[in-house]
């Protein structure tokens, strides 16, 4: 006979939320992706085995089984999938407008605040670091060159420094909080100035004048269409010679070819990064320039925020198999959410319940 729980579908695994997530397997019926790859999960969304489920738990790694979350293969999913609960708060590998524009739409969701912490300390870790310009004798150091030979240039402290975010949200504002505490003031671009509740003292300016007067350039922004490269060659020259720039943020909102240039003219004096155009790959002008501080993709990696990742993503689900809601949709389908319906109205028009 038939499970009468709504079916859920988990691409990837549960790490850390094993209470969460067995809670929720009291409720509902969860099933598990047999292929390994794109094409295999193609065809098995046609099959009985992913036939009615109704949401879906998606992790960033599992793009090794499915790929990108592109127009071919939302629209291979199972017709009965109403929502996906992305674990993570960036979401560039869905095309939203592909969810958005399916009949129904696929409503997705991410974790939007539960990173904000861990990805700030990671950025302000590397804002110390390339300002000190610690990467050339910590290299220097394993080679058995103390310092370096010759020694390295002077470094900078972060007192008094102007640091420029562009993108400032969650992530932004906890990192801008915390490099108060070693001096520095804070400018900031977003499309549209914050309150000034949650400006919190920081100057909304321009984009050319964010990046005219930032001693420390800080991209905190999502990637899209729209911000693609938004740092390249043109943006660069506008900048303030001998300019440190940290990205926490998607590879792909700079553009590396572009940045190692800046980098060997002595326009960029030092950089952090975290994230990478086309990881795992990393740029070799990247790894080759000793004043480049290099992470890989660590932002996030602590037990306690993966922890709470791993239960908002969870709440996700849990709040749209039962309410035909998501705590925490995606800002461009605001108002897919408003148009909510119960999650037995949801089950019962699509025939998966009576």
């Amino acid at each position: 006979m038939a499970s009468s729980k709504p079916k859920v579908l988990l691409l990837g695994k549960i790490d850390f939320a094993h209470d969460d997530w067995k809670s929720l397997s009291d409720t509902a019926e969860i099933v598990q992706a047999k292929s390994k790859n794109r094409k295999d999960f193609i065809e098995e969304c046609k099959t009985d085995h992913l036939n009615n489920v109704v949401a879906a738990y998606r992790t960033f790694t599992s793009i090794d089984i499915t790929g990108m979350w592109d127009e071919e293969l939302v629209n291979a999913l199972p017709k009965s999938l109403g929502f996906c609960a992305h674990m993570g708060a960036g979401y560039d590998q869905i095309d939203i407008s592909a969810c958005s524009a399916r009949d129904p739409p696929l409503r997705i969701s991410n974790v939007p605040t539960a990173v904000d912490d861990a990805t700030a300390d990671t950025a302000v870790f590397l804002i110390l670091g390339a300002l000190r310009g610690f990467n050339v004798s910590m290299l220097a150091l394993r080679d058995g060159k103390w310092r370096g030979q010759p020694m390295p240039p002077l470094g900078h402290d972060p007192e008094g420094k102007v640091l420029g975010v562009l993108g400032m949200g969650g992530i932004g504002r906890n990192m801008k909080k915390k490099c108060e505490a070693f001096g520095m003031t804070t400018i900031y671009h977003n499309r549209n100035p914050l309150s000034d509740e949650l400006a919190g003292g920081a100057k909304y300016v321009s984009f050319d004048e964010l990046l005219a007067q930032s001693d420390v350039l800080s991209l905190n922004l999502p990637l899209n269409k729209n911000t693609r490269h938004i740092i390249s060659t043109a943006e660069f020259g506008k900048m303030k010679k001998g300019v440190v720039i940290v990205n926490t943020a998607r590879g792909a909102v700079m553009d590396e070819d572009a940045l190692v240039k800046a980098l060997e003219s002595g326009q960029v004096l030092s950089v952090g990064l975290d994230v990478f155009e086309n990881e795992p790959k990393v740029h070799p002008g990247l790894i080759d320039n000793p004043h480049v501080m290099l992470l890989p993709h660590m932002g996030t990696y602590t037990i306690e925020t993966m922890i709470a990742m791993e239960q908002w993503c969870i709440a996700n689900v849990r709040m749209a198999i039962e309410t035909g809601k998501l705590k925490s949709p995606v800002p461009e389908q605001a108002e897919l959410q408003s148009k909510s319906a119960t999650a037995a109205g949801e089950l019962v028009s699509l025939g998966i319940i009576a």
